[in-house]
């Protein structure tokens, strides 16, 4: 990534997600973000900064999770989706404004973070109810 604190920032206002850790050692930074209301069953994005003279992977081409390859976040309503897109919109990180796609995938809108990475706001995909059924 480019730009550790922007990617903090980005994921801070636009997922549910907040810092939970950031350090430096001699190869760079570092950082955790995770939903701190599931303490229990943590999901947690690491973040890396490599500097120039320690990255194991300079000269490898910039991979990003697009056009379609993405992290998604399922919302409880369709306003959410068109709340996260206008608030995207505003902020010139809109990747695909909403729209409704055919079933199983839903409502969608797809947001840009800092380094191109895709992520989905999505609504009625049926994530909730398959999590009721199989693991409520």
């Amino acid at each position: 990534m480019a730009d550790i604190e922007a990617t903090i920032a980005w994921y801070s206002e636009f997922t549910p997600m907040t810092l939970l850790d950031k350090r430096e050692d001699e190869s760079g930074y570092g950082a955790w973000l995770g939903m701190d209301d599931s303490t229990d069953k943590p999901f947690i994005l690491v973040l890396a900064q490599f500097f120039p003279h320690a990255d194991p992977f300079a000269g490898a081409p910039q991979a990003v999770l697009a056009p379609f390859a993405h992290l998604g976040i399922e919302v409880p309503t369709r306003d959410e989706v068109d709340v996260m897109a206008a608030k995207a919109g505003e902020a010139g990180c809109l990747g695909m404004p909403a729209t409704m796609m055919p079933p199983p995938i839903g409502y969608i809108c797809m947001l840009k973070d800092p380094d191109g990475n895709m992520i989905e706001y999505s609504w009625d995909q049926g994530i909730y109810a398959t999590v009721q059924e199989r693991w409520a």
